[in-house]
């Protein structure tokens, strides 16, 4: 009966240490972690047409490449500047479809042909919405630019890009 007293304390006892222990780790992990802001980096300029001579709009641009950056595309991010967008470039034309995962800024995307013609539009994307929104149409890029401007410079199905 003895050994059982001694053996259920030490069963006690061990379990409020670990507690312990677990609880201070934990708290001392979480203070320690740092949350870095991602922030534009430039990587090109890009026009707006509306035909070969009447420039729209001009941008500064990152350009997303890769499977990670076209993955990765504008999450995370808590602003963009007017004159800032994402291209994202793909290696073919075809049907797209992004969403707004972890996404915090609304967003106007823009698809665009082989040809850098604009094919379609979602516009005014709500932040961190894992809705759909197709191109509605082949698509080989797809420019992201702050919601409403899409609107603002009167884009329209046939206009082009240069960047």
């Amino acid at each position: 009966m003895k050994n059982r007293k001694i053996s259920v304390r030490l069963l006690v006892g061990c379990f409020v240490v670990s507690s312990c222990l677990v609880t201070s780790c934990k708290n001392d992990s979480q203070s320690n972690v740092t949350k870095n802001e991602i922030t534009f980096k430039k990587e090109g300029e890009l026009t707006l047409f509306r035909s070969k001579d009447s420039v729209i709009q001009t941008l500064d641009i990152e350009i997303a490449d890769n499977d990670y950056e076209r993955e990765t595309g504008l999450m995370y991010r808590h602003s963009m500047q007017e004159k800032q967008g994402m291209l994202f470039v793909f290696k073919e034309s075809k049907p797209r479809y992004f969403y707004m995962k972890n996404t915090n800024i609304p967003l106007d995307l823009i698809y665009l042909d082989d040809n850098y013609k604009i094919v379609s539009f979602q516009k005014n994307a709500k932040p961190n919405d894992e809705t759909t929104l197709p191109s509605h149409a082949n698509a080989k890029y797809v420019l992201e630019i702050n919601a409403g401007l899409a609107d603002q410079w009167t884009l329209k199905v046939g206009d082009s890009i240069s960047y």
